[in-house]
């Protein structure tokens, strides 16, 4: 754990209370005096708290100093995704969390069943969870947008990664958004929507599931 995630971040104390009173005391076994890492995520601040207080129930944290630290990536990556399975995307978001995507699109293309919904209170406790572990201080900007109609017109500029003979990586510069495709890839519609110059490729034979091609595009472009 780099951190502990608390709204409260920043106050005089905390009071930690079911599951974060057991993450902290019962598993990770801290104890009165021991000091913990905490964050708001929502300023620049880095909160060291004491810990002066444990009993059965919770947990009081003093607040000894502020620290302004702030690790960002040096790059920014709009990711636009097909919606595909939620819990396909709840277990692939850890990964693009810890590579630094600054931002999430999730779009109903085509091909994308329209009974898949986002739990956007579950996927926030996800990427806290992995923020906390990994040291993130920003959480990912995450939207929803009903077609990539709609989609292209609020970003005209988006790459496209589909089949293509142009390489992904000869671009990588000039890559700030691109849209990824569902299950089944994009429809021919939606591919007479692209324009050819935006569609690029990945260097491989084979076809990948839509979670692997996001993780290796994102890796790609900040890794």
């Amino acid at each position: 754990m780099q951190f502990l995630f608390s709204e409260k971040g920043g106050d005089i104390s905390i009071e930690l209370k079911d599951e974060q009173y057991r993450y902290i005391v019962k598993v990770r076994r801290f104890k009165v005096s021991d000091e913990i890492r905490v964050r708001n995520l929502t300023d620049d601040k880095l909160y060291i708290y004491e810990i002066s207080y444990i009993d059965r129930r919770k947990a009081i944290l003093n607040l000894k100093e502020s620290i302004d630290e702030l690790a960002i990536h040096s790059k920014r990556l709009h990711l636009a995704w097909c919606m595909i399975e939620p819990k396909i995307i709840e277990k692939t978001l850890p990964y693009l969390n810890e590579i630094g995507v600054d931002k999430i699109t999730f779009i109903y293309c085509d091909r994308s069943q329209r009974g898949f919904k986002l739990d956007t209170d579950r996927v926030k406790k996800i990427l806290i969870n992995s923020s906390q572990q990994c040291g993130r201080v920003k959480l990912p900007q995450i939207d929803i947008i009903e077609s990539i109609d709609e989609f292209l017109k609020a970003y005209p500029d988006s790459y496209i990664l589909d089949f293509s003979t142009k390489r992904a990586r000869d671009y990588i510069s000039e890559i700030e958004t691109i849209l990824v495709g569902c299950e089944g890839g994009f429809s021919q519609r939606e591919r007479e929507l692209f324009k050819d110059s935006k569609v690029l490729g990945l260097d491989t034979p084979y076809i990948l599931r839509s979670e692997t091609a996001v993780v290796s595009i994102a890796s790609m472009i900040l890794l």
